[in-house]
């Protein structure tokens, strides 16, 4: 009976997971990495805007989002290295580097987004973050 339930599980499971097409997936992956460099963006502004007095900061906060930029397309380039990469990884590729996009992307927005939260109060090596609850 176990046995039986489980594999109609699967199979329900599979079939409104997998129903769609490729392109339908290739597209899904992407709106998801795109609506994460949108926050990643989002984000990036918004330091501006508080730190807006803080120029010297700001200028070395846009050296290390283009090198950051540059560390995301390399790491890509590194997990994916083949000239034809379709060819090489096959037709789920666009979904699987898309995947990778959104996930350096997610995670350099919340690097970020610290510059925007703050830090413990106390922290001696906050540098150019603020403190949370204050404002600079």
């Amino acid at each position: 009976m176990k046995t039986i339930l489980l594999l109609l599980a699967c199979s329900l499971f599979s079939v409104s997971s997998f129903g769609q097409s490729q392109a339908q997936m290739n597209q899904e992956a992407d709106a998801a990495y795109r609506k994460a460099d949108q926050e990643l963006n989002r984000v990036y502004q918004q330091i501006f805007k508080e730190y807006c007095t803080q120029t010297a900061f700001l200028q070395s906060l846009k050296t290390a989002q283009k090198l950051w930029v540059q560390f995301r397309d390399a790491e890509m380039k590194a997990r994916y290295p083949a000239t034809n990469s379709l060819v090489e990884y096959g037709s789920f590729f666009p979904v699987c580097y898309s995947n990778g996009m959104e996930e350096l992307t997610k995670a350099r927005t919340k690097q970020l987004r610290l510059w925007l939260t703050g830090i413990p109060e106390g922290d001696m090596c906050n540098g150019s973050v603020k403190v949370a609850g204050a404002k600079k």
